[in-house]
């Protein structure tokens, strides 16, 4: 009994190193990956996929030199600043924000040219007085709705330049 004991305790040690260790970022902290998570490879395929699209709207709607734009960049502090301030907002208005949704936009046309693409956010969540059901039966989705009347973000950077695909 005492030999089936010391294997059981070897096995399960065994299994836990072996996750702890192959789970650990090069910091040595270790990561779990967000749902979503893609590659570097997976990213360029999108972005090829995305070629003809682009192409037709360069093309046919947005009709000046170099194209439309196909990304936007958004500095890290504006980004952090940008989700305290509309969590601060959220719950103000009596919601949980527990994401955001990315919109495509479109600048307004200015003297007969027609505006860049955009990106912007939109903060997604949940009203503190919503009725949810915990009940073990409940699906929970991984989707809320905008939250209305909170600040959303835009003014990332465009492409540079605008047509330039990833990786850039």
């Amino acid at each position: 009994m005492k030999k089936l004991l010391l294997v059981v305790l070897g096995f399960v040690l065994g299994v836990s190193a072996t996750y702890y260790f192959c789970n650990k970022g090069s910091d040595g902290v270790t990561e779990t990956k967000p749902l979503g998570y893609i590659s570097s490879d997976a990213a360029q395929k999108l972005s090829s996929a995305y070629n003809s699209r682009y192409e037709l709207i360069s093309k046919v709607i947005v009709t000046r030199e170099g194209g439309d734009n196909r990304s936007s960049w958004y500095s890290l502090d504006d980004m952090y600043a940008y989700l305290s301030i509309a969590e601060k907002e959220a719950s103000n208005s009596g919601y949980k924000m527990d994401g955001i949704r990315i919109y495509l936009g479109a600048y307004p046309e200015e003297k007969g040219v027609p505006g860049y693409t955009t990106m912007f956010f939109a903060p997604t969540g949940t009203s503190v007085n919503s009725e949810t059901s915990m009940s073990p039966g409940s699906v929970q989705l991984r989707s809320s709705g905008d939250i209305p009347g909170v600040g959303c973000f835009n003014k990332g950077t465009l492409g540079d330049p605008p047509s330039s695909v990833y990786p850039h």
